[in-house]
């Protein structure tokens, strides 16, 4: 076996074990640190098939950001046991109804899907590095790009005035 297949397989594995521990876990907070470790390993897969931009914003915004703020959260909510409303019944029936429901659409579409015949060469290619999405952003989207970085900068400026008390 090559090292790209043992990388596959054990960050398979781990992406796989940290999301069903997500589901898994009664304390919300050890269920939000597993979440991170599950974008951990899709960001390795990321880097795996040669996007490393893919896997960068993907660290950054969901690992970094996303989650940060979902933790916060749950700190804040000061969610246990015995503030928790009990489930009904019927809620919990409707609950597996559209889960089942969901399960049978994804069996139907993979059966539908026509199946992969070639096999993937890893680590060939540019498509997703990171230079030649700079090449292009700042040579054919310059424009764009400057418009959409004011844009930001003025729904800052407007938040920071929203946000100001009045005086």
């Amino acid at each position: 076996m090559s090292i790209t297949t043992i990388l596959f397989i054990l960050l398979s594995v781990m992406a796989v074990g940290s999301a069903l521990m997500v589901i898994t876990r009664k304390n919300p907070v050890h269920s939000v640190l597993y979440l991170i470790v599950t974008f951990f390993a899709i960001s390795g897969h990321y880097i795996l098939l040669n996007a490393q931009f893919l896997a960068i914003v993907n660290i950054i915004v969901y690992a970094g950001a996303i989650m940060v703020l979902f933790l916060f959260v749950v700190m804040m909510m000061n969610l246990n046991m015995n503030s928790e409303p009990q489930k009904n019944k019927m809620l919990q029936f409707a609950g597996v109804i559209s889960g089942g429901s969901l399960f049978l659409v994804l069996v139907a579409a993979l059966i539908k899907s026509k199946a992969v015949t070639g096999a993937m060469e890893m680590q060939t290619g540019d498509y997703g590095l990171i230079k030649n999405l700079g090449k292009i952003l700042f040579s054919d989207y310059v424009l764009p790009f400057e418009i959409s970085s004011v844009l930001f900068l003025s729904a800052m400026v407007g938040a920071v005035v929203i946000s100001k008390k009045e005086q």
